[in-house]
């Protein structure tokens, strides 16, 4: 009775066949490949890199900057990070904020931003308006702390076009083809963040999107 194949013999015959599947080679000769090449053919593309990335995200880049303390009672951040990029798209200045913060940002550029301006992009960057600010809501006296204090929050006024094109909230809102797109981006945000403010919230978000992360009872807030 002939001998039963080794654990090793069945191995390299299992990799050979799968590499024929996928049409490498038509030969039943077991060839090693790099890592990388395994990768892109089982997986349908290149692993993304995680240099410069962080909260455990390839897509969003940055740094760490750790402890962030408050001026004031109820500002400040545990393990902050400043974020430079986001899947893809930078932003125009580092933006400090909370992991949990960078992630949903992270999810509304996939799923709402970068879908929206497909056809009029893509786009490459998204105008920074404000970020980890320690101040009170709208900057008014006595006012509670506004979660810029806290790094769970990030303004958005703009974004540009790999053709150089800048939609801009302000204007934006107000023009046909420019407030369709805005207001599907801006709908897109609620959900992955807990607050979506716009142009129609009040006078103090005319020029900006405000989101933050911050959770409400009855759900996101979005107006």
């Amino acid at each position: 009775m002939a001998a039963e194949p080794g654990e090793a013999e069945i191995t390299v015959v299992a990799q050979a066949a799968a590499v024929q599947t996928f049409g490498l080679t038509s030969s039943l000769r077991p060839i090693e490949r790099p890592k990388a090449v395994e990768q892109q053919v089982f997986f349908g593309k290149k692993r993304k890199s995680r240099k410069g990335s962080v909260c455990g995200n390839a897509d969003i880049k940055g740094e760490k900057v750790g402890r962030v303390p408050g001026k004031l009672n109820g500002c400040g951040v545990k393990d902050a990070v400043r974020v430079t990029s986001i899947s893809g798209v930078r932003l125009s200045r580092g933006a400090v904020m909370t992991c949990d913060t960078a992630q949903a940002l992270n999810q509304w550029v996939e799923r709402g931003v970068k879908p929206t301006f497909r056809n009029r992009g893509p786009v490459v960057e998204m105008r920074v308006a404000a970020h980890y600010s320690c101040r009170t809501r709208n900057n008014r006296r006595g006012a509670k702390i506004s979660e810029h204090g806290k790094g769970k929050a990030i303004d958005i006024s703009s974004f540009t076009m790999k053709d150089g094109e800048e939609i801009t909230v302000l204007q934006g809102w107000k023009r046909g083809s420019s407030r369709r797109l805005l207001q599907r981006t801006w709908k897109a945000a609620c959900g992955p963040f807990g607050t979506v403010l716009g142009p129609k919230a009040d006078r103090y978000h005319q020029d900006h999107f405000h989101l933050d992360t911050a959770r409400h009872r009855g759900g996101p807030y979005c107006r």
